[in-house]
């Protein structure tokens, strides 16, 4: 990391990626919903629940502070947050993903996150306006963290999302079950006895979270620079060495404990659209809580039976399409388009089209991508289909695909641990939908798509000539004569049945010379 002049430090805009900011700018579209009445925190979560725009509650809980929730519960917002148009999310994250990263250190004095800071007996997460998200959680969460921690093994920022259970005014409980980079550096340092300093950062902008979901190799706080394409100011914790987004709304200063998983976490509603049960899990301990002097607390919206609606599904999509693009652009020349629908948490499906250009190749990408990524169904299709439209979707799926011959399987494989249809089991079974026409049939005249007619052929002084020079679909000899109508060619036709007037198999007219 370098420490960088005055100059460049006073060119950075602390306010550019902040999520202040971004919300600010959702104002006057159709993106936000704000809510300037008080509301209970025991409602928030209603108001959220299915809801198709981010939220902006104005006067939260009996405090009346300020809380957004669902801030990437859509792809639009996401796409606002890059800078463009929804299809081409992943292409521009990949090329942020070749960007050079810049970290800026702050000091406490110059760090908007420091700006008030809190510890020791000060300390109390719980005044904080953390409400109950579903009807069986075990207590209220904070959702919308981003864990940062250094694995003193390589010196790297690892960060992360995950959600912090309320236990009291200076702990929380945490989620640690799941295969990560956080649960392997934990574990490290609970073996040696040690704490492992961790800081919760709380109210960052969507780009941030998009960062947190990726597993790239590196720093990932260089990451978040890269995604950003800007450098990130970042200023280290007051109390432990972590490195932290200094433009972050508030951050939980800490560690985990070196006991262990020694507390009961959950149940909690997970991004499946189901609970997840009662855990053992590791105890977070706070020592210290700093944030903006108008800090912006946010919510993440997670589970229910919307989960197009929710920000951890959405997030999981982008996660899902780069993972299976990358893994697409290894085994074919010309894929054009990826999709991982965010109805099914966002990566329990995945869509994708290409151009095949050699017998067998749709059938490849299936394996690769069903084998490179967490999700259980892939579905191929040809460029024709819109694969960000369900109707166009639905109509290939349903008349190009045959389960005797297009149907792949993997079983025995390792699934999502929260998926329900598992019935707690390891392992199951992934599938592959090769909806793409076969090769050799594919330029069949059956097979195109009906489109209205065009009329592009050239004009013919009258419908005999035109006949005579060639076969011609109707809709060329409306053009050869310059008919608006059609029925008058009908009637000539007609005139013709007997004086060799022919058609052939594409129902092509011609008349013998």
């Amino acid at each position: 990391m370098d420490d960088r002049t005055s100059d460049l430090k006073n060119s950075i805009d602390l306010d550019r990626f902040r999520l202040r900011n971004f919300i600010e700018n959702l104002q006057g579209s159709d993106q936000l919903d704000i809510r300037e009445e008080p509301v209970a925190l025991s409602d928030m979560a209603a108001v959220m629940q299915g809801n198709p725009k981010a939220v902006w509650f104005k006067k939260a809980g009996p405090e009346g502070v300020e809380v957004v929730g669902n801030v990437v519960g859509g792809r639009e917002r996401l796409a606002r947050a890059l800078g463009v148009d929804q299809k081409a999310i992943v292409e521009e994250l990949l090329r942020r993903l070749s960007l050079p990263a810049q970290l800026i250190k702050l000091s406490r004095e110059e760090a908007p996150v420091q700006q008030v800071v809190i510890t020791g007996d000060d300390i109390d997460v719980l005044k904080m306006p953390v409400h109950l998200q579903h009807a069986f959680d075990g207590a209220p969460y904070i959702s919308a963290t981003v864990d940062f921690c250094v694995d003193p093994a390589t010196g790297l920022s690892n960060c992360g999302l995950r959600r912090l259970m309320m236990r009291g005014p200076k702990e929380t409980g945490v989620d640690l079950n799941a295969p990560s980079d956080l649960r392997a550096i934990y574990m490290a340092a609970q073996a040696r006895g040690e704490k492992l300093p961790v800081a919760y950062v709380l109210g960052m902008h969507p780009i941030d979270h998009v960062a947190a979901t990726m597993k790239q190799p590196g720093d990932e706080l260089e990451l978040i620079s890269s995604l950003r394409a800007a450098p990130v100011p970042v200023v280290k914790c007051v109390t432990n060495d972590v490195m932290v987004p200094a433009d972050a709304e508030i951050v939980l200063e800490g560690y985990l404990d070196p006991a262990g998983y020694t507390e009961k976490e959950g149940p909690y509603g997970e991004y499946l659209g189901y609970y997840g049960g009662v855990k053992m899990n590791p105890v977070f301990r706070i020592t210290a809580i700093t944030h903006r002097k108008d800090a912006l607390f946010q919510t993440t919206t997670i589970s229910g039976s919307r989960m197009d609606l929710t920000d951890t599904s959405n997030l999981e999509a982008l996660r899902t399409e780069l993972n299976a693009w990358e893994a697409l652009k290894s085994v074919v020349r010309e894929p054009v388009a990826i999709y991982a629908p965010v109805s099914a948490g966002g990566s329990m499906s995945v869509r994708f089209s290409l151009k095949q250009r050699y017998p067998g190749e749709a059938r490849s990408a299936l394996y690769t991508v069903l084998g490179s990524t967490a999700a259980k169904h892939a579905f191929a299709v040809d460029p024709d289909i819109d694969i960000f439209n369900d109707q166009q979707f639905e109509w290939a799926f349903g008349t190009r695909f045959q389960a005797d011959r297009d149907l792949v399987t993997e079983t025995n494989v390792r699934l999502s641990p929260l998926d329900p249809s598992l019935h707690g089991a390891h392992t199951g079974t992934k599938a592959g939908f090769d909806c793409t026409w076969p090769m050799q049939h594919a330029n069949k005249w059956e097979l195109q798509i009906p489109v209205p007619p065009q009329y592009p052929g050239k004009a013919y002084p009258s419908l005999r000539a035109a006949l005579e020079d060639g076969p011609k679909r109707f809709e060329d000899l409306m053009a050869a004569t310059g008919s608006k109508d059609g029925r008058e060619i009908v009637r000539e036709l007609f005139a013709m049945r007997d004086k060799g007037l022919e058609r052939d198999d594409l129902g092509r007219y011609s008349l013998k010379v």
